[in-house]
């Protein structure tokens, strides 16, 4: 899998977005713990103002599975964030679920009474398309073939970047009686996979026709999550589905925007100043947040309201250990047992 090493360069409630130059790489943090059970180096959050609160400035939460799980709230979330802006503490959203724009995020965030600021949301939508204006793919006069749902168009719209497929290729079904084919635009230069329900065999007989017979089409991912939320009820296939399906048909691999790519991280830190071993970050997802975290030099927390089990988590096969984990983030202002004076 190739992960993409430029910067982001965007701000991040505004509609168009400028390069920079990525910072240094970081060297991924090793844990020196002894094991705890099952052989896993990580320990359960027990203290949480001297382990993570004291030592965090900048919190990044993913959502699903964090903040919420498909449309429903997690419950104490909203007293916790409160709690920890009344402590002066930054956060930032970052969500690799790219069906909806930062836009319709912020709708999400308001639907479920949370008053967060546009400029504290970022989505793997948003990821692609300043990826797009990075690379200057504007320049090349070509257009960007969708697998995905309305929240990649609309990020592409705000930047002027032509595209094609998305929702508008939900119904279509190719001719594969005898003879038949499915003509495609020679003039697709780009070809960006999020998750899409309405996902189906027209769109990606497209999606391939174009990155396998367009010169230079670039494969892109907004990620690779195997599974996601969306209902409260079960897991669902994940948007590794679908890049895998292109993948398979095209032999290529991906770029991919969307977490544990730097791109982020690489805009928070160099936009707002922010020093990376002062930043948490907080998902569900062993080999995407934490993932994240490690790579970039951030302090990690591992909430077991996701898709991530404690059993996975401290499995001896697990090979991906956050700094600690928690239940979920509520568990930040849950008092420390008292020390017993021996």
């Amino acid at each position: 899998m190739k992960f993409v090493t430029t910067a982001l360069a965007a701000l991040a409630c505004a509609g168009t977005v400028s390069a920079f130059a990525p910072n240094a790489a970081f060297v991924p943090k090793t844990s020196s713990r002894l094991n705890t059970a099952m052989n896993a180096n990580v320990l359960k959050l027990s203290d949480p103002m001297n382990e993570i609160l004291d030592k965090t400035d900048v919190f990044i939460f993913d959502c699903d599975g964090v903040i919420w799980r498909g449309d429903s709230l997690i419950d104490g979330i909203p007293e916790t964030l409160e709690k920890l802006r009344a402590m002066g503490k930054k956060m930032f959203f970052v969500t690799n679920n790219s069906t909806k724009s930062r836009a319709g995020y912020k709708k999400k965030f308001d639907s479920l009474g949370l008053d967060i600021p546009a400029e504290e949301i970022f989505s793997s939508s948003f990821a692609a398309a300043a990826y797009m204006e990075q690379t200057k793919f504007k320049e090349t006069g070509k257009k960007v073939y969708i697998i995905g749902e309305v929240g990649i168009c609309e990020e592409l719209d705000l930047i002027d970047v032509p595209w094609i497929g998305g929702p508008q290729d939900a119904d279509k079904q190719p001719d594969m009686g005898p003879g038949g084919k499915l003509d495609h635009d020679e003039d697709v230069g780009a070809v960006i996979v999020g998750f899409d329900r309405t996902v189906n065999y027209y769109k990606i007989q497209y999606a391939q026709l174009c990155i396998n017979e367009n010169e230079n089409c670039e494969f892109i991912a907004t990620n690779t999550d195997a599974v996601t939320h969306l209902t409260d009820a079960q897991e669902w296939a994940g948007n590794g589905s679908m890049v895998g399906a292109i993948k398979g048909c095209t032999g290529q691999e991906p770029t991919v925007v969307g977490k544990p790519s730097p791109l982020m991280i690489d805009y928070l830190c160099t936009k707002l100043g922010l020093e990376r071993s002062r930043i948490c970050m907080v998902g569900d997802r062993l080999d995407t947040d934490v993932l994240f975290g490690t790579d970039n030099g951030l302090q990690s927390l591992l909430v077991l309201s996701g898709v991530t089990s404690e059993e996975k988590l401290l499995s001896p096969e697990n090979t991906i250990t956050p700094d600690y984990y928690a239940d979920t983030i509520n568990d930040f202002f849950v008092e420390a047992p008292a020390k017993v004076e021996s």
